[in-house]
C-alpha cells in the first residue's frame, strides 16, 4: 500500500511513523509547501519520498490529508477531482468538521472521503515535533460516517483501532459544537492568560521566578502554532463564541465572588467544579 500524506508536520508526521511501527504501508509519499518540511522529512525517514501533489495521488491508495483547515477544503475538493482509482480513500485530520463536510457532500466521489479528528496533539510543530507513539491510546473521532462508503470507512477504522486508537462516530455539526467547549477555548484561554502575563511582566521582572507547574501547564497550549490554531478559530467561531460567553459567565461569577469577598460562594463554584473529577480522572 502507497500512502501519501499531504502536510508533513506534528499530526503526519507522527502518523507516518507510527503507521511504518505498525506495519501498514509499503511506500510512504510526503507532499508539503514548506522546503524545510520536505527536507526533514526525508532526513527523518517520515516519508520515502517527495511528489508534487497530482504525481503523489496518482501513486496513491490511501491518501491523509494533515494541513491547515482553511487550505484541506479546497484541497481535499481536488483530491476527489483528480483521483482515478474508485478505490483509492481519503482522510483528514482536521480540528473543525462541518464546513469541510459541506462542501464535499454532494461530490460524486464522496464515500472515498472519511472525514477524521485525531483528539492528539502538542503544542509543538513541524517535521521534528513527530512523535511515534503520539496515537496510542488516543481518541479517534469520524463524522458522518454514513456518507463514507463501507470500504473506506472500514479501511480507516480498522487502521485507527490497530494504531491503539478509540473511534467513535458523530455528526460534524456536534462535533464542532463539542470540540469548541473541550479544545478550541483551552486554547484561546491559554493564549489569553500567556498574554495577560507576559504584558505585566513588562512592568514586574520577577514574575516568572514564581511561575510554577500549575502556570506552566496552563499556558503550555500558548506555545502552538497560530497559523494552525487562526483559521480552526475562525472556522468555528459560531461555536466557540458559544464557549466563550459561557466561559465568561463562569468567570465573571468568581470576579463577583471575590469582589464581595463571598467565601461561601466562591467555594461553591469550586466545588461545582470538582465534579469533573467523575469524568476525567
Amino acid at each position: 500500500m502507497t500512502i501519501t500524506i499531504i502536510g508533513i508536520g506534528l499530526i503526519g508526521g507522527s502518523l507516518a511513523m507510527a503507521l511504518r511501527k505498525n506495519g501498514f504501508g509499503t511506500r510512504f509519499v510526503g507532499v508539503d509547501s514548506s522546503a524545510t518540511h520536505r527536507s526533514d522529512a526525508i532526513w527523518l525517514g517520515l516519508v520515502d519520498e517527495i511528489l508534487p501533489l497530482d504525481d503523489a495521488v496518482r501513486k496513491s491508495d490511501l491518501i491523509i490529508l494533515a494541513i491547515p483547515v482553511d487550505a484541506a477544503g479546497q484541497t481535499l475538493l481536488h483530491l476527489l477531482d483528480t483521483v482515478e482509482n474508485d478505490r483509492t480513500v481519503i482522510a483528514d485530520m482536521g480540528s473543525t468538521k462541518s464546513e469541510i463536510c459541506s462542501l464535499c457532500r454532494n461530490h460524486r466521489r464522496r464515500g472515498q472521503y472519511v472525514a477524521s479528528h485525531p483528539i492528539a496533539g502538542t503544542e509543538f510543530s513541524g517535521p521534528k515535533a513527530a512523535v511515534e507513539n503520539l496515537f496510542q491510546g488516543k481518541k479517534m473521532i469520524v463524522c458522518d460516517p454514513e456518507a463514507s462508503s463501507p470500504y473506506a470507512l472500514a479501511t480507516l477504522t480498522g487502521m485507527y483501532e490497530a494504531l491503539g486508537m478509540d473511534v467513535s462516530f458523530m455528526p460534524s455539526e456536534m462535533h464542532d459544537r463539542h470540540i469548541a467547549f473541550v479544545s478550541h477555548i483551552s486554547h484561546i484561554s491559554s493564549f489569553a492568560l500567556g498574554t495577560t502575563v507576559l504584558n505585566i511582566e513588562k512592568d514586574e521582572k520577577s514574575i516568572f521566578t514564581m511561575a510554577g507547574s500549575g502556570f506552566s501547564s496552563t499556558v503550555r497550549l500558548a506555545k502552538s502554532s497560530p497559523q494552525t490554531w487562526n483559521p480552526i478559530f475562525i472556522q468555528n467561531a459560531d461555536s466557540i463564541l458559544l464557549a466563550l460567553d459561557a466561559y465568561i459567565e463562569q468567570l465573571e461569577k468568581f470576579r463577583q465572588s471575590l469582589k464581595s469577598r463571598n467565601s461561601s460562594q466562591l467555594e461553591q463554584l469550586m466545588t461545582e467544579a470538582n465534579e469533573i473529577k467523575k469524568i476525567i480522572k
